[in-house]
């Protein structure tokens, strides 16, 4: 990773600061700007950066043409990258909508993580995720309900931080929740489920299968074939619908 921030030095520069969470490498993208509507963090939203390499993914991030950044990288060694300070809007989210919210952007903060989509996310990227996801957490008031996948607000758009992320990590130290909302379930349809997701934060339009792939991708990995009721159970906590 040393090797990774000398290349990423000669393009760009960067400065060490000291950090509760860890060595921190400050780089500024061009690709950002204030928060609208007097807007602060009340989201983080993960992502994966899907490509070959953290140093490919940092060069896409402050390039100008590019249009997109993020907050944050962490690279698969644990180096955590500043690109765009939190109270500034970065470029990350694009098109979706999550509990009937639109303009991501300004509502959140985001977080790149390197990794394909196509294997694991290291050990050391995971220990890093989680004192940075405590940090911000604690600084801007943030509920662990707040803490979301890039694919949760973009359904059928936008699959990270993918089937590999270990959602059930987080979630058992407190930076994710596991149930979204609690009701008895009486009806097993497609709509009761729309009604149920669009409930727990699944806004965005999306055709019925995109839904319903995107609900499994966060809380049921690796699940296939027709809606059951164990979708509806991974959300819920079988009140009343």
């Amino acid at each position: 990773m040393d090797m990774l921030v000398i290349g990423i030095q000669h393009h760009f520069g960067w400065v060490l600061v000291n950090d509760p969470v860890k060595l921190i490498c400050e780089m500024h993208s061009p690709n950002r700007g204030p928060r609208r509507d007097g807007l602060q963090p009340q989201f983080i939203i993960l992502h994966y950066t899907a490509m070959a390499t953290a140093e490919a993914a940092i060069e896409r991030l402050c390039d100008p043409s590019a249009q997109v950044s993020a907050h944050y990288v962490i690279c698969k060694s644990g180096r955590i990258i500043r690109l765009v300070d939190e109270e500034l809007r970065a470029w990350h989210a694009g098109s979706g909508e999550w509990c009937g919210f639109q303009d991501m952007n300004s509502r959140s903060i985001g977080i790149e993580l390197d990794n394909d989509g196509k294997g694991a996310f290291t050990k050391q990227l995971m220990t890093s995720l989680e004192k940075l996801l405590s940090t911000i957490m604690a600084k801007w008031d943030i509920p662990p309900v707040n803490v979301i996948g890039h694919s949760d607000m973009a359904p059928g758009r936008k699959f990270d931080p993918g089937p590999f992320f270990e959602w059930n990590k987080l979630e058992v130290k407190g930076l994710a929740e596991k149930k979204l909302q609690q009701m008895e379930i009486s009806r097993f349809s497609v709509d009761a489920f729309r009604e149920l997701a669009q409930i727990c934060g699944y806004t965005a339009p999306a055709s019925d299968a995109d839904l319903l792939a995107t609900v499994r991708l966060r809380y049921r990995q690796g699940a296939s074939g027709p809606l059951n009721a164990a979708d509806f159970a991974a959300i819920s906590d079988n009140k009343k619908i």
